[in-house]
């Protein structure tokens, strides 16, 4: 059985919620695993987080034309041309496969566009967030969707997006791949830090509104420090469209005067950003739509959310995360926020306990093993 695990995207994100699992799957008699990617930077991921398993797995680089090249240049900022093209441009590669793996939906374009019928489609989130582009019903075309625990079960149950027969929790592939050693200290002194991760989304992100001011505030002041590392697609593209939410928004550059400050870090998508080496360091989450708060509350601390939006969010299953913390409408009310959660940084402890538990199933067995064994199990080895 030729297992393929597929890695399509512009930022490197995605890899560590599947990658693990190719280190298990190999273990299995009569599975051959095969890696694909659209880029050196993708294949160079894979290979050290899979370390002398790699040498084990059949690495395959999918190109694209000269013309869908020059086209990637134009719309790269603004669309995933890329990703789409690089399906459609190598589909001897996909119909090699009994099994695709995938942590994103945008490949099940091989089956319902391109009209590959070969392999069967596998589905493990690239995250266990609360927000509604995580419950839409291309879902339902996977043959088998891998979840983290019970809280997204349920919901994606209740909406009929899966099926008792069509899944199972396996827990967090990600976790498996974050070390264990104390948080890196990333400032000279011992002041709070707080972690302000901003979402690309263009309606519900508080960069695009707030940041600025939120920038200004921490930058002015000498009680804390700041980490400031959005979702690494804020940083990939200039414009941002929400066709869900019928909006666009432009993504400025920060400016080099906070850049420069011994107070404030800022990364705009380094692999910090995406293997929770900020999570794991700060104190104090400050954020908005970002399903990181649940990578965040592994180890329960004070977290705050800007709702930039304006949106009536207390009864809304999209924005569960934010009983997590204090949620604030302006910057204004930010000093007393972080003032809060110094003086009181147990307030939302069993909450997000509570939360964990629902969220990511834990066992003696890593969640890596957990899936490969679910995929074995569902669709044989010879």
């Amino acid at each position: 059985m030729k297992v393929g695990f597929l890695f399509n995207h512009d930022a490197l994100h995605q890899i560590r919620h599947t990658a693990p699992v190719i280190a298990e799957i190999v273990r299995f008699p009569g599975v051959q695993a095969v890696v694909l990617t659209s880029s050196p930077e993708q294949e160079a991921h894979v290979r050290a987080l899979l370390g002398p398993a790699a040498e084990q797995v059949h690495f395959v680089r999918l190109r694209i034309g000269r013309l869908a090249e020059a086209l990637d240049r134009t719309l790269r900022f603004v669309a995933p041309f890329r990703r789409v093209a690089t399906l459609r441009e190598n589909l001897p590669a996909f119909a090699a496969l009994d099994v695709l793996v995938v942590p994103e939906t945008t490949s099940l374009l091989l089956r319902d566009r391109f009209g590959l019928t070969g392999p069967r489609f596998v589905w493990i989130p690239h995250g266990a967030g609360d927000r509604s582009v995580g419950f839409r019903p291309v879902m339902r075309g996977f043959d088998l969707v891998l979840l983290s625990g019970a809280k997204v079960r349920d919901r994606m149950l209740a909406a009929g997006l899966i099926k008792l027969e069509n899944h199972a929790i396996i827990g967090y592939p990600k976790f498996d791949t974050i070390d264990e050693a104390p948080p890196t200290r990333l400032f000279a002194n011992d002041r709070p830090t707080v972690l302000y991760n901003p979402h690309f989304d263009p309606k519900l992100s508080s960069w695009y509104t707030m940041g600025k001011d939120v920038l200004a505030w921490f930058a002015q002041q000498s009680r804390v420090n700041l980490i400031v590392a959005p979702h690494v697609m804020l940083a990939k593209r200039r414009l941002h469209a929400s066709v869900e939410h019928r909006i666009v928004h432009w993504r400025r550059d920060i400016e080099r005067q906070y850049r420069d400050l011994p107070h404030i870090h800022v990364d705009m998508g380094s692999e910090a950003s995406v293997d929770m080496t900020y999570t794991r360091a700060a104190d104090i989450y400050l954020g908005d739509a970002s399903s990181q708060i649940y990578e965040w509350i592994a180890r329960p601390r004070p977290a705050i959310f800007l709702n930039a939006a304006g949106v009536a969010w207390a009864a809304d299953p999209d924005f569960a995360h934010w009983r997590l913390g204090e949620v604030i409408d302006e910057v204004a009310a930010l000093p007393a926020a972080l003032d809060g959660a110094v003086t009181d940084p147990d307030r939302h402890r069993a909450a997000q306990e509570a939360a964990f538990a629902a969220t990511f199933s834990r066992t003696d067995q890593p969640a890596s093993r957990r899936a490969a064994a679910a995929i074995v199990e569902r669709f044989g080895a010879a």
